[in-house]
């Protein structure tokens, strides 16, 4: 299992065995559960409202609960691998309510990431369940992924990071971007300036470059998501077909509420591993 801040389609979720809890966006006093009651398409123009952004807020104790009781009643083990620690107090609560459960069966870890790069490790997860590896084989694994991803993006402006408290590291690039797009990495949790560049193309293949001599001669899996994007999601998916060496067809996905309260629109990025 895992949660809403994968930015893992639900049908695919379904089709890979995947649980996903959702995390909550809050606007004027409600609250959305991600992708059930909010997606891109009715979350993105909450961002319009200047008097006041939407914010997030973890599952409940009840829900990871509850959902962890029902899948241990149907499997042996529950491996259960949530966003970043960094980023998030999601997979500490996730731990909490764990400690009622048998430690033996439940295993809860923390990705490193976010989005798809957070999506990737669950997706392995669930096809080397399905293919019958152990549970130590399965961590293993998804341990030398989360050593080995990259997640790099660029944003339209700074100011929902800022506003949504996840400006981290990256509040160097603070009152210098003036017409100028930053370029971000997920570096051991947490969000890390990696560059920037005075135009959103320049951005991207600055990303190209950097994924390109990362992972020179490997083939990798990779991801493209954005956030009210398009355009540019398919410029930065078609360039980095053309540098890297792409095991398959790239992912493509939009970015989600929970993650999108912090990015805002113009978000593009990517996730790249490689595959052994």
């Amino acid at each position: 299992m895992t949660d809403s801040t994968s930015d893992l389609p639900l049908l695919s979720a379904k089709q890979n065995g995947i649980e996903i809890v959702p995390l909550s966006v809050v606007h004027r006093g409600k609250a959305y559960l991600d992708g059930i009651e909010i997606t891109p398409d009715t979350f993105y123009p909450l961002l319009q409202d200047q008097e006041e952004l939407p914010k997030t807020s973890q599952p409940t104790p009840l829900q990871f609960s509850q959902l962890y009781e029902t899948l241990l009643q149907k499997y042996d083990h529950v491996i259960s691998i949530h966003i970043s620690a960094g980023l998030s107090s999601t997979v500490e609560a996730a731990r909490s309510v764990a400690k009622s459960f048998s430690p033996e069966r439940l295993h809860v870890v923390d990705s490193g990431f976010l989005s798809y790069a957070l999506a990737f490790e669950a997706l392995e997860a669930s096809r080397m369940a399905s293919a019958g590896a152990t549970v130590k084989e399965i961590l293993d694994t998804v341990a030398r992924i989360k050593s080995t991803m990259e997640l790099v993006f660029t944003l339209d402006t700074l100011h929902y990071l800022h506003k949504g408290g996840r400006i981290g590291k990256v509040s160097s690039l603070l009152g210098n971007l003036l017409n100028i797009k930053p370029v971000i990495r997920v570096d051991n949790g947490v969000y890390i300036p990696a560059g920037r560049a005075r135009s959103q193309k320049q951005a991207l293949l600055s990303i190209v470059q950097y994924m390109s001599d990362r992972f020179k001669g490997v083939k990798v899996k990779v991801a493209v998501g954005q956030g009210r994007a398009q355009a540019a999601a398919d410029f930065l998916k078609e360039q980095l077909c053309q540098a890297l060496s792409v095991s398959g067809e790239p992912h493509t996905f939009e970015v989600g509420p929970v993650i999108g309260v912090h990015t805002g629109p113009g978000t593009v990025g990517c996730a790249v591993y490689p595959v052994t």
